[in-house]
Protein backbone atom coordinates (compact mmCIF):
# COMPACT_ATOMS: atom_id res chain seq x y z
CA UNK A 1 0.00 0.00 0.00
CA UNK A 2 2.59 2.40 1.19
CA UNK A 3 4.65 1.89 -2.39
CA UNK A 4 1.05 2.59 -4.12
CA UNK A 5 0.74 5.82 -2.18
CA UNK A 6 3.80 6.97 -3.00
CA UNK A 7 3.44 6.34 -6.74
CA UNK A 8 0.57 8.34 -6.71
CA UNK A 9 2.07 10.96 -4.52
CA UNK A 10 4.72 11.19 -7.38
CA UNK A 11 2.72 11.59 -10.08
CA UNK A 12 0.49 14.67 -7.93
CA UNK A 13 4.17 16.10 -7.70
CA UNK A 14 5.29 15.62 -11.38
CA UNK A 15 1.67 16.85 -12.84
CA UNK A 16 1.72 19.48 -9.97
CA UNK A 17 5.51 20.88 -11.53
CA UNK A 18 4.17 20.77 -15.20
CA UNK A 19 0.95 23.18 -14.03
CA UNK A 20 2.92 25.41 -12.52
CA UNK A 21 5.41 26.01 -14.95
CA UNK A 22 2.25 26.28 -17.55
CA UNK A 23 1.00 28.71 -15.37
CA UNK A 24 4.20 30.52 -15.34
CA UNK A 25 4.80 30.45 -19.04
CA UNK A 26 0.71 31.84 -19.67
CA UNK A 27 0.99 34.10 -17.27
CA UNK A 28 -2.05 32.33 -15.26
CA UNK A 29 -1.82 32.74 -11.72
CA UNK A 30 -4.78 30.01 -10.58
CA UNK A 31 -2.50 27.39 -12.96
CA UNK A 32 0.90 28.34 -11.33
CA UNK A 33 -0.87 28.33 -7.89
CA UNK A 34 -2.53 25.26 -8.23
CA UNK A 35 0.67 23.75 -9.48
CA UNK A 36 2.16 24.54 -6.30
CA UNK A 37 -0.46 23.22 -4.30
CA UNK A 38 -0.41 19.24 -5.87
CA UNK A 39 3.23 19.77 -5.25
CA UNK A 40 2.51 20.44 -1.56
CA UNK A 41 -0.54 17.50 -1.54
CA UNK A 42 1.98 15.33 -2.81
CA UNK A 43 4.95 15.99 0.00
CA UNK A 44 2.09 15.57 2.32
CA UNK A 45 1.91 12.05 1.23
CA UNK A 46 5.30 11.33 0.84
CA UNK A 47 6.01 12.78 4.83
CA UNK A 48 2.67 10.84 5.88
CA UNK A 49 3.94 7.53 3.99
CA UNK A 50 7.52 8.17 5.45
CA UNK A 51 5.64 8.44 9.33
CA UNK A 52 3.84 5.51 8.55
CA UNK A 53 6.93 3.65 7.55
CA UNK A 54 9.09 4.74 10.63
CA UNK A 55 6.32 3.65 12.72
CA UNK A 56 6.14 -0.08 11.41
CA UNK A 57 10.40 -0.75 12.31
CA UNK A 58 9.74 0.47 15.44
CA UNK A 59 6.80 -1.61 16.21
CA UNK A 60 8.50 -4.45 14.41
Amino acid sequence: MSTEKRIEATAKNIEGKVQEVIGEISGNPSDKAEGQAKQAEAQVIHTTENIKDELKKIIE
